[in-house]
């Protein structure tokens, strides 16, 4: 693959810090990340000659994309001046937490309720449960996305609301 040029890099980088509203450090990683991926991909970029720098572009526009959607997907960080909460275990809070998920799962038709156990309870990937249950991946994801939804409707009609 032919090095590309500093010229280049700015243009690559600053297109990067564009799309992470300014964020340097961010679009240093996502040009540090896409050029990571254009060196694994070479002989795939040095068969066609002027593809480096619109496949750098893209990669970079579709880790910022991804980036993006996974800091959505997470739950907001407490910053380090945020005052510390003193949490109290509570014994009671878990049993009836444990017996209302129970009464909720017990009403899930039972190929719900062996998805979501192997995804959650037993904290498998989606590829060992496929394998596990002997089904296709596609079937394994699409089964939890419809366990979920029945589950949160079931826990909604027990009377638990979630907090989103």
């Amino acid at each position: 693959m032919q090095a590309i040029s500093a010229a280049e890099e700015v243009h690559l980088l600053r297109f990067a810090t564009k799309l992470t509203l300014g964020d340097t450090h961010s679009a240093e990683d996502l040009v540090q990340e896409a050029l990571l991926r254009a060196w694994r991909h070479a002989d795939r970029l040095v068969s066609t000659h002027g593809l480096a720098r619109p496949w750098l572009f893209t990669v970079v526009r579709r880790l910022a994309i991804d980036s993006l959607r996974s800091r959505r997907a997470r739950p907001v960080e407490v910053s380090p001046q945020a005052p510390e909460i003193d949490v109290v275990f509570d014994p009671a809070e878990t049993s009836l937490t444990a017996h209302v998920l129970k009464q909720a799962m017990a009403e899930l038709p039972p190929f719900h309720r062996e998805v979501l156990v192997y995804r959650y309870y037993l904290d498998q990937s989606i590829e060992d449960t496929a394998a596990a249950l002997a089904l296709p991946i596609g079937t394994v994801k699409s089964r939890t996305s419809h366990a979920l939804n029945a589950l949160r409707r079931a826990l909604t009609s027990q009377g638990v609301h979630s907090y989103r």
